[in-house]
């Protein structure tokens, strides 16, 4: 298995470019910020999902399996992703 920082660099560099966002699926108009300019702290599955290029069921077996490359934290029954966590992965500063 190739790794994540590698992997998702591309991802992670501009997503802006129209042939990356066909590549990834993302539609115009994206209603997700861009992981630079996100101020908060933790985000929701499908943002996490959105950013790592993966399904939002993924994020949920790694929740559930405890073996992704990163963990949430539960607040209130509902899975908050770090934002520190995922910049790191996808090696954003």
């Amino acid at each position: 298995m190739p790794s994540f920082p590698k992997y998702f660099h591309q991802f992670a560099e501009d997503r802006s470019n129209p042939d990356t966002q066909a590549a990834v699926g993302v539609k115009s108009g994206s209603q997700y910020p861009d992981i630079r300019a996100e101020t908060r702290p933790t985000v929701n599955t499908a943002t996490a999902a959105y950013w790592l290029s993966r399904q939002q069921q993924t994020l949920r077996g790694w929740a559930c399996h405890e073996d992704g490359p990163i963990r949430p934290r539960r607040i209130n029954c509902r899975l908050a992703w770090s934002v520190d966590d995922i910049r790191r992965i996808l090696g954003v500063a």
